[in-house]
């Protein structure tokens, strides 16, 4: 898709040329000088009649009429210079690519020069055109039929770089669509019906993914689970016809299987809320209540494409929570993994004990830090909002790598706060070492405690992504439906993880 031209010339020929555009006294100086003198001072006076603008996140497109060799001029208002970023600039070439979509071009260039500053390089810039274009022009196929007109996609974009090295240029447009196209991918896996993706169909995923970068794989059966003592995970499989998986894919980058990072991602493909039985409204949707393991997946994908060097094992505990005779009571007790035991008060709670197995089965598989990623409250939604994901900690050295990875990848968290006597309502049941709900009162924060217990002195951060796994408007970075959070964060905070 990508071509790296060092030579720039606006005679080369192309359907479109995308320019950086500051909000600066003499628009069309320095790197832009040449291209206005084209057009004999013309793009000045466009710029002051105001049909060219610089205002953040304008596009203006300009028919060159053979003055230049590309057919159309498509200005990008950049705003400040000294407001300049890497997040707005990834968003601004999304709302770019969305406009070249709707244009129905096959081609495109792109003047990268400029779009730097002193605050992004000509690398980061790469980095940001590659992850946009992946990310701003993705769309869920669906299941309509399909239509006779044949579809027209965005296939080659030159990027021409001056003042850079080729390779460096390419490497990052390489890493950059890697972590756009992963994170794609953990769209799709939300954006599917829980018919179309049953705990089955993600382990025969992963399986795929294995044998793509030679990850090793272990499905645990529910023969498997019922001899290592997962009564939380079975337990939650109680009620369904569909048999649980509980997925293991291995990274090692290193030489040594030591420091390694444990990725657990909640995957409860369907969400009835079992006998704590779901309104018909907040029903509808919870397809998507396997974001977590689909984060950890899309996060797994865009780690086998850099390869870097760190040890990752990834746990993700897949089922549906179903009601049928057999099904899973509010008042049972069940033995987890650990042994632990838990008083089940409300089986809507089921992704805490579906995690708390999977935690454990990550420390029994070499995990030295666990990172859990999971749909789990409505009450992060009232704490947190829908753009702000919610964390809990029991290491601050720990979370700070991921709260650093977070803002990177344009994924913002919050923490929230766990103290002793938050752990105390965890364990107030009066016989079984744990409850798995001990009310609503700070609702987000017991559900993370409650995984905590089973993270013990594990250095350890969960991520409630409830409000911000999926969105119901159109953004620059992507559609409605599934947004892929936290596929990025884990992506980056892998790469760039030092041992504490």
């Amino acid at each position: 898709m990508f071509k790296v031209e060092k030579e720039f010339d606006f005679a080369n020929k192309h359907e479109s040329l995308v320019i950086g555009l500051f909000d600066k006294p003499t628009k069309f100086s320095e790197k832009l000088a040449d291209l206005d003198k084209f057009f004999e001072g013309q793009l000045t006076e466009l710029e002051k009649s105001g049909d060219i603008s610089a205002k953040k996140k304008a596009i203006s497109v300009i028919h060159t009429f053979g003055k230049t060799g590309a057919k159309r001029l498509i200005f990008v208002g950049l705003g400040n210079e000294t407001n300049f970023s890497f997040e707005f600039l990834r968003q601004a070439f999304g709302r770019t690519f969305k406009k070249i979509k709707d244009a129905k071009l096959r081609e495109t260039a792109i003047f990268l020069d400029s779009f730097t500053a002193e605050t992004v390089e000509l690398q980061d810039a790469a980095h940001a055109v590659s992850e946009a274009i992946a990310l701003s022009t993705y769309q869920f196929e669906g299941y309509k039929q399909k239509s006779n007109e044949p579809e027209v996609n965005l296939e080659t974009i030159t990027v021409y770089a001056n003042a850079a090295d080729e390779d460096e240029i390419r490497a990052s447009l390489m890493v950059g669509y890697a972590y756009g196209k992963g994170t794609n991918s953990a769209r799709t896996l939300v954006n599917t019906p829980g018919n179309k993706l049953t705990a089955t169909d993600m382990a025969n995923y992963a399986k795929e993914l294995a044998a793509k970068y030679n990850f090793e794989v272990e499905i645990l059966e529910k023969e498997d689970m019922i001899k290592l003592g997962m009564g939380a995970l079975l337990a939650v499989n109680q009620g369904s016809a569909e048999p649980p998986k509980l997925i293991v894919l291995k990274y090692q980058g290193k030489d040594e299987w030591k420091d390694v990072i444990g990725l657990v991602g909640k995957g409860i493909t369907f969400d009835t809320g079992g006998y704590s039985l779901k309104p018909k409204d907040g029903i509808v949707g919870m397809k998507t209540d396997m974001g977590g393991a689909a984060a950890v997946l899309g996060a797994m994908e865009i780690i086998g494409e850099l390869k870097p060097e760190k040890n990752v094992v990834a746990v993700i505990p897949s089922t549906d929570n179903m009601i049928s005779g057999s099904a899973l009571k509010p008042d049972d007790v069940i033995t987890s993994m650990s042994g632990k035991t838990i008083e089940v008060l409300n089986t809507d709670a089921e992704g805490r004990l579906a995690l708390a197995d999977a935690v454990t089965y990550a420390k029994h598989q070499g995990a030295d830090y666990l990172v859990d990623v999971a749909t789990l409250t409505g009450g992060v939604i009232i704490a947190l909002g829908t753009e702000t994901t919610g964390a809990l900690t029991n290491n601050e050295a720990f979370f700070e790598q991921v709260l650093e990875a977070s803002y990177e990848a344009g994924e913002p968290i919050w923490r929230l706060p766990l103290f002793e006597r938050d752990k105390e309502r965890v364990r107030s049941s009066k016989i079984a070492d744990l409850n798995n709900s001990p009310g609503r009162e700070g609702h987000a924060i017991m559900g993370g405690a409650f995984i905590g217990e089973f993270a013990e002195d594990t250095p350890w951060v969960h991520l409630d992504i409830a409000g911000t796994a999926t969105t119901n408007k159109e953004h620059d970075l992507g559609p409605t439906g599934a947004t892929g959070v936290m596929t990025r964060t884990l992506a980056l905070f892998v790469e760039r993880f030092e041992t504490l």
